[in-house]
């Protein structure tokens, strides 16, 4: 299981991925990032909803309201164009942050080699 502090950085881009797709309202939004993640980590409601009003209030993603299809009254969010070039520059920044890390990593033994004293 992946800790929330390891995703935490990445929050955004998640939830900003996913709407690029299509509008989605909060509870599809963790239903997917839980199947995605496959149980290697599960978003708090909290957690999402927070990501969410801050994406908001940053102009990013807007909300609308709409029915879903059990016919439930949601509101929805949507990617803006300004959300979208925000995901761009966080795809780029993990992947140089992936590619930092591995750096380090690559110099770390393997969990069978002895540790020196």
């Amino acid at each position: 299981m992946i800790s929330a502090d390891a995703i935490r950085g990445y929050i955004d881009l998640i939830v900003l991925a996913l709407l690029h797709d299509r509008p989605s309202y909060a509870y599809e939004l963790a239903k997917t990032i839980a199947e995605v993640a496959q149980g290697q980590y599960a978003i708090k409601q909290t957690t999402l909803y927070s990501a969410l009003k801050r994406l908001e209030s940053m102009g990013l993603v807007s909300s609308f309201a709409d029915t879903s299809e059990s016919g439930k009254p949601r509101t929805y969010y949507r990617l803006t164009e300004a959300g979208a070039a925000r995901m761009n520059d966080k795809l780029t920044e993990w992947e140089d942050t992936k590619t930092l890390v591995d750096r380090f990593a690559q110099r770390t033994p393997s969990p069978d080699t002895p540790v020196q004293p």
